[in-house]
């Protein structure tokens, strides 16, 4: 996926393109395009795989063939955490939300057969565009700089106003008291996987549960709704897909969207993009925390903004601490999909420490 040259600096260039597949995530490719042949219309060999470089959940691949460009998302192979890496929930989605007019790469097959690469997998379109990794978007006018973050505010607004049921995804997950099957679901993987003790996370655990907003709203969410889980089209201003929805549900989508704000709120903390925090942003043409929370409720029509925000925030610090632990689960366990995913071992204990400091300020 093609990326402005300009800004191919520091975790642009670590995250960028592909590699050789690793080797904990290699596969015999030739029985893959024999069964590519027989089940992808139109597809035609031969076949060369290489894997993405960023992302370190699922591994993905990219397939460059005669008939084209794909991509292949999968389960990582080894001992997983339960109901983590579900392929077939994220082909599910994305086929409701590309059908309906979304932002969503079209999906072509899911194989749920394990013999054929050695776990289940998916195929989709390849999406060629622009994807950045720096959230202050670097060598760019504050003119699209503003452009873009508008166009993926109203994206995420669009997808908190689809009607899920509509689309075929009433059944996508349990409805009401998202909070607390969250929290608990968190705090299970959190245990699973947990390799020291960390007391903003134990703090954290006992707090949320007693906390819980009484706004019981549902929508599909995704989960990582993040700049770098965007593809942008190659010369405008404007979301063409959005990646990554292993995390999808239908789920509180101010979950979704204060999640989202994260990138307004993170330090440098040595994973991910680089937080918005501390950036002249008046200067570089992005809207600040509260001009952009603005827009997003005047496009969902929440009049009453978003009551008791620091209840989200160290709800989604906690959520993604926890994420976090679980990668680092797999660091001790062998099994991480990214060879930067050891970053995330360091970033658990600041996260879990900005979710507690939230927590304080909601009282």
């Amino acid at each position: 996926m093609t990326v402005h040259s300009a800004a191919m600096t520091g975790r642009q260039d670590q995250n960028t393109g592909t590699r050789q597949v690793r080797d904990g995530h290699r596969f015999d490719v030739d029985r893959l395009e024999t069964w590519l042949h027989v089940h992808v219309d139109g597809f035609q060999g031969p076949l060369d795989v290489s894997q993405f470089k960023g992302g370190q959940s699922n591994p993905t691949y990219l397939l460059q063939a005669a008939s084209g460009s794909y991509v292949l998302r999968r389960k990582p192979p080894g001992q997983l955490l339960k109901s983590a890496h579900a392929v077939d929930r994220e082909y599910r989605v994305i086929s409701a939300l590309h059908a309906s007019g979304f932002p969503a790469p079209r999906p072509y097959i899911l194989c749920e057969d394990a013999e054929i690469i050695g776990t289940m997998f998916y195929v989709m379109e390849f999406v060629d565009g622009r994807i950045f990794w720096e959230l202050d978007l670097p060598g760019m006018e504050a003119a699209e700089r503003e452009a873009i973050y508008d166009n993926v505010n109203e994206t995420i607004a669009r997808l908190h106003t689809i009607d899920h049921e509509a689309i075929g995804l009433g059944d996508f997950g349990v409805p009401g008291n998202y909070f607390e099957r969250q929290i608990s679901r968190w705090t299970r993987q959190y245990r699973a996987s947990e390799t020291g003790t960390v007391a903003a996370m134990d703090k954290l655990i006992e707090w949320l549960p007693g906390n819980i907003p009484t706004d019981d709203s549902a929508s599909v969410v995704h989960g990582d709704f993040r700049l770098d889980n965007m593809v942008l089209h190659p010369t405008e201003p404007r979301v063409i897909a959005v990646l990554d929805w292993e995390l999808s549900t239908i789920g509180h989508p101010l979950a979704d969207f204060t999640y989202h704000l994260m990138a307004w709120q993170m330090p440098e903390i040595g994973i991910g993009s680089v937080g918005l925090a501390g950036k002249p942003l008046a200067d570089l043409g992005i809207p600040d925390e509260d001009a952009y929370i603005a827009r997003y409720c005047e496009r969902t029509g929440r009049d009453d903004g978003i009551p008791g925000r620091d209840f989200y925030s160290a709800f989604n610090f906690f959520r993604l601490a926890a994420i976090l632990q679980g990668i680092a689960g797999r660091v001790r366990d062998g099994t991480a999909a990214s060879a930067h995913a050891s970053q995330a071992v360091k970033a658990v204990q600041p996260l879990a420490d900005l979710g507690w400091t939230h927590a304080a300020k909601h009282g």
